[in-house]
C-alpha cells in the first residue's frame, strides 16, 4: 500500500483510531453541507472498511490524511474510480476535512499529492473533481491544484435527490496540463 508525503501531511491507510473523528466529521451538519444529509456512526464505519479494501487491493485509494507534526487525523483525500452510472468515466480525486482543518491548505496540499500520485505512479492521462454547483470552496481547491472547469461538463448528479445539491461540476486535469501549478 503506498503512502504519501507532504511537507505537512502523511496520507495513509485507515487505524482504529481514526473511526470516532472520522464519525464525528460526517455527523457535522456543516462539513456535510453540500451531501444530502449527515451519516451514522456505522455509515462512516463501512465507509472506512470499503476505503482500506480498496487501499489493500489497489495500493490506492481514499487515505486518511494526518499532519505530520501532531499525527492528528484530519479527514481524507486520494483517488477513485468514477461510479457508475455518471455521464463520464475515469478516475476521481476528492478530500474532506474536519471543520478544525480548514483554511490552512490542508485540502489543497493533500490533493496535490493524490494528483501527483495519479499521473506519476499510476501513468493516468487524466483526473477528474466533481462537487456540487454551489460548493465553492471545493471548486477553488480544484482551481488551486490545476483543474480547469467546462460548463459544457456540468451535470445533474444521479445519485443526489431532486434539489440544490442535485446540479454539479466536473472539473478537470490532464497529465500534460500540470506545468506552472502553484
Amino acid at each position: 500500500m503506498s503512502e504519501l508525503r507532504t511537507e505537512r501531511l502523511l496520507l495513509r491507510e485507515w487505524r482504529r483510531s481514526d473511526l470516532s473523528p472520522w464519525a464525528a466529521m460526517n455527523a457535522d451538519p456543516e462539513v456535510r453541507e453540500h451531501f444530502p444529509g449527515v451519516l451514522t456512526r456505522e455509515q462512516s464505519e463501512a465507509s472506512v472498511a470499503r476505503f482500506q479494501a480498496d487501499l489493500e487491493r489497489r495500493g490506492w485509494g481514499w487515505w486518511a490524511v494526518e499532519v505530520r507534526d501532531t499525527g492528528e487525523f484530519i479527514g481524507f483525500t486520494g483517488l477513485d474510480p468514477v461510479d457508475e452510472g455518471m455521464p463520464f468515466t475515469g478516475v476521481e480525486t476528492g478530500w474532506r476535512l474536519a471543520r478544525s482543518a480548514w483554511g490552512h491548505g490542508y485540502a489543497s496540499e493533500a490533493a496535490r499529492a493524490a494528483v501527483d500520485f495519479g499521473f506519476d505512479g499510476l501513468g493516468l492521462a487524466e483526473i477528474l473533481a466533481v462537487t456540487t454547483a454551489t460548493n465553492l470552496r471545493s471548486q477553488a481547491v480544484m482551481r488551486r491544484i490545476g483543474m480547469t472547469r467546462d460548463p459544457a461538463d456540468d451535470f445533474d448528479d444521479p445519485d443526489v435527490p431532486d434539489g440544490p445539491l442535485r446540479p454539479s461540476v466536473l472539473y478537470r486535469l490532464r497529465a500534460g496540463d500540470r506545468t506552472g501549478r502553484r
